[in-house]
């Protein structure tokens, strides 16, 4: 069923942050009226990396995840920064997190955090043909980078380690683009 969306009859920011909140009031196609908010990112958005080593197996980085308050695996991510594209940012923050370039860059998709109420969107770059080369990041200590097999996956998703929701999204995703489009 597709609806008219609701219609904005005001919008008031508000500081807060890495990130600027706006205050809707909205009315909705059946009169109904109610207040929402939203945040924006004061970025250009992000990128979720899924680094191939080889066909099978996927790299993927240690990092002190402060939310946490514990070290967390996952795929290597990071902002766009202004007048990057995806690949770009892509292959920056593959060379700064875990010591690679990749000579093939194929954005896949994008993914967002909560849609109801963030603006935030990451785009899902699949990273193949590798090459060692380290660039200085913004990380406090080097990470450890942790090859993974990607047939293992199932043992992957229930390390209590392993939980931020875009990594577990984007294996999966890269693994089924995969399995479509062998080269």
């Amino acid at each position: 069923m597709s609806r008219r969306l609701p219609t904005i009859h005001s919008i008031t920011e508000h500081d807060a942050g890495p990130y600027r909140l706006e205050r809707l009031e909205l009315e909705f196609a059946n009169g109904e009226r109610r207040n929402y908010e939203r945040l924006h990112g004061r970025g250009h958005g992000a990128v979720v990396v899924v680094p191939l080593l080889d066909d099978d197996t996927v790299l993927l980085v240690r990092e002190y995840a402060a939310g946490m308050h514990r070290y967390e695996l996952g795929l290597v991510k990071g902002r766009i920064d202004a007048g990057e594209t995806p690949g770009q940012a892509a292959d920056r923050e593959l060379k700064e997190e875990a010591g690679y370039g990749a000579r093939s860059l194929n954005v896949l998709r994008s993914l967002t955090l909560a849609p109801t109420y963030m603006s935030h969107q990451a785009h899902l770059v699949l990273a193949r043909d590798l090459y060692p080369e380290r660039l200085p990041g913004d990380e406090p200590e080097e990470l450890e980078v942790v090859p993974w097999k990607l047939d293992d996956l199932h043992q992957l998703i229930l390390r209590e380690d392993f939980s931020e929701g875009r990594s577990i999204a984007a294996l999966f995703i890269a693994r089924e683009w995969l399995r479509t489009h062998q080269t």
